[in-house]
């Protein structure tokens, strides 16, 4: 579960203090150095099951050991913390891990997940975050432009990350290919290293290279993870690639909605994927664009939990839209 809002505020403060002392353009990152203060990690797709832990225990540290957690009921509605959104978003794979290199390994994945992607931009599923604005005159919308792959087969780390990791491995790739690099692009590393014991299938987060702000996330290998799986029967697509595309869209669109962790969010920390993680109002959602299909989470939606529409999430909130059957 994410920060609570000082600590979000805070982090910001200090990143936002950091970059303002690169004075000259010669001033760049270098991969090799620690990269300071560590990202948050943002809107971690919890595995089947493990929520509720995470809440217990978030509300255990928030308050302290020897107070009791605040239970005063609240609107479950996400609230906007005053800091910036994605109106569009433009987005780059990257594979890292030496089984990147193997057929078996591979299957579907690389180019399903391109599939995904490259129709994600206009879809209805994109069109479920934008009702949420930022700064200014910012709204989310369904714009989105995919850079395409990149497959790096040195060795990636063996079990969970630290967010710095994946960061510098976003700005490796980078380096080498300068032109991928643009304001708040949003690079996705998909490793080959199994979730183990993990309590998440994926997260997202943010940073910089060479003083440009990006967005990034992270997914482990889920190829036979019960935890991690949609449970998709269409038989359109390789387990692997099916947990791998509910997860993208879970990342994808916190990082539109929330990509600083200063803009939407609830009482409980929660971003509007993961108030609906784990529940599927349409059985296969259609992106039109490439005509492909995915089973992929809705999103929470104020405007329908408000007017009593949407579908239930696991805690029995109506709001949840996944842009097929609930809109």
């Amino acid at each position: 579960m994410k920060a609570i809002t000082a600590c979000r505020i805070f982090l910001l403060s200090v990143l936002l203090s950091v970059a303002s002392l690169a004075q000259s353009p010669a001033d760049t990152m270098e991969i090799n150095t620690p990269i300071a203060p560590e990202p948050p990690m943002l809107g971690p797709h919890f595995a089947r099951g493990e929520r509720s832990d995470a809440v217990k225990a978030r509300h255990h540290h928030d308050h302290g050991a020897n107070v009791a957690p605040d239970t005063t009921v609240t609107s479950p509605d996400v609230i906007w913390h005053n800091g910036p959104v994605l109106p569009a978003s433009t987005t780059t794979t990257i594979f890292w891990g030496k089984k990147w290199a193997k057929s078996s390994f591979v299957a579907d994945k690389i180019s399903g997940l391109d599939s995904w992607y490259e129709g994600f931009a206009g879809s209805t599923y994109a069109a479920t975050a934008d009702e949420y604005t930022g700064t200014g005159t910012q709204q989310v919308g369904t714009q989105s432009t995919y850079q395409g792959h990149v497959i790096d087969t040195s060795s990636a780390p063996k079990s969970a990350p630290a967010t710095s990791t994946i960061q510098k491995e976003v700005c490796k790739i980078l380096e080498k290919h300068p032109k991928l690099l643009v304001e708040n692009g949003y690079y996705a590393v998909y490793v080959d290293t199994p979730r183990g014991n993990a309590t998440y299938c994926a997260w997202h987060s943010w940073g910089s290279c060479n003083n440009t702000l990006i967005e990034f996330g992270f997914f482990f290998d889920l190829d036979g993870d019960s935890g991690c799986d949609p449970a998709d029967t269409s038989g359109l697509h390789s387990e692997g690639l099916s947990a791998l595309a509910n997860v993208t869209g879970h990342e994808l669109t916190e990082s539109r909605t929330d990509p600083r962790g200063t803009a939407w969010f609830d009482d409980e920390g929660e971003e509007i994927s993961d108030k609906c993680a784990w529940t599927f109002g349409t059985p296969l959602l259609e992106f039109t664009t490439n005509a492909t299909f995915w089973k992929i989470q809705g999103n929470w939606s104020n405007a329908h939990y408000n007017a009593g529409t949407g579908y239930e999430n696991l805690s029995g909130e109506f709001g949840c839209i996944d842009g097929g059957d609930y809109q």
